[in-house]
């Protein structure tokens, strides 16, 4: 062999085991895990190319510096296909299958949970601290809520119109976009309630349902109580009687309520309260849960009409007076022995 033969051939052999090097060494980068030793949410911004997200994940520890990184994306163009977004990065991620995930789209999901018998300002509350949520009310105010959703001038108002549950967003969701989804599952429940209900309800629209199943909601949690609570609410309207339920006093005091009603809380009239008003309120006064949409739509057919606390959790349900005032006498007793143990 002719000495340019030998050196031509030690090159090729230099090549390709630089080749070989190479290829080796982007493997075992691509299998490499993360390195970050708990659930990490990145955010690539718009527009950003290869040079910005490899600077992204070194400056933020997700990888490791490596010269073999944009040999990769080029080994697997697949993977060079990634999307701007907020994701979530396990910790048992390898490199390849974080670019994949990158490549995929599939933002990270965050939930927020609205819970049965809370309000709307509840919910604002939970909006403006929900991480990665993209604050575009103005503030905290009903008309405001009305406004960006369009609901003006329509029969029904903000509060009990949004559907408890729990919510996954994406980041920069609008706190709008996820009230709207609330608003629409919540119409879309108090259909269906109002096209299966029982017959001869003393319900002018759905919006008094609503307010009933709102009511139901905040007076009893006791799953099995819901229609008997109905019960005692459907008799007293068809009666004429006043409905007298405490949490319809409260909510008209407003900011006013201090923690314990006293007796010229329930003598001061409000258009909510329901000891010196004839019938429903005028809108309900929390979002209710579907078992008390079942329970405003579904009442149970009793005799009862009062109700009170049986100090267990429960209510003891009674058909006239004097039974109530009995019922009371003793739901006092059991707190006062309680109150002294």
């Amino acid at each position: 062999m002719t000495k340019t033969r030998k050196i031509i051939a030690g090159v090729v052999a230099v090549s390709l085991l630089a080749v070989a090097y190479g290829y080796w060494q982007t493997r075992q980068l691509a299998d490499s895990p993360l390195t970050v030793d708990k659930e990490t949410i990145f955010t690539l911004p718009a527009g950003s190319g290869r040079v910005v997200l490899e600077a992204q994940l070194e400056s933020k520890h997700i990888i490791k510096q490596s010269p073999w990184f944009g040999v990769l994306l080029k080994l697997e163009p697949e993977l060079a296909k990634f999307k701007a977004g907020t994701y979530r990065l396990d910790p048992k991620m390898t490199v390849r299958e974080m670019l994949a995930l990158l490549a995929s789209g599939k933002e990270a999901q965050f939930p927020l949970r609205f819970v049965e018998g809370t309000r709307m300002q509840e919910w604002l509350s939970q909006l403006r601290s929900a991480p990665y949520i993209k604050h575009t009310l103005a503030d905290n105010q009903l008309a405001t809520v009305a406004s960006a959703l369009k609901l003006e001038g329509e029969a029904k108002g903000v509060e009990g119109w949004f559907y408890p549950d729990t919510y996954l967003y994406t980041a920069n969701t609008t706190d709008v976009a996820v009230l709207k989804r609330a608003y629409q599952r919540m119409e879309k429940e108090v259909e269906a309630q109002w096209q299966g209900k029982m017959d001869n309800l003393p319900y002018k629209n759905k919006n008094d349902m609503l307010t009933m199943a709102s009511i139901i909601e905040k007076e009893t949690a006791v799953s099995d109580e819901r229609s008997k609570v109905a019960s005692v609410f459907i008799n007293r309207l068809r009666l004429g009687m006043r409905l007298q339920t405490d949490p319809t006093v409260i909510y008209g005091l407003g900011p006013d309520y201090r923690g314990t009603l006293t007796r010229k809380d329930l003598e001061t009239p409000t258009a909510w309260n329901t000891y010196t008003i004839n019938g429903l309120p005028p809108g309900p006064i929390a979002m209710p849960g579907k078992a008390s949409l079942e329970a405003a739509a579904h009442p149970l057919k009793t005799n009862f009409l009062y109700f009170v606390a049986d100090g267990k959790g429960g209510h003891t349900f009674t058909t006239n007076l004097a039974s109530h005032n009995k019922a009371v006498q003793v739901y006092r007793l059991a707190l006062k022995e309680k109150n002294e143990q």
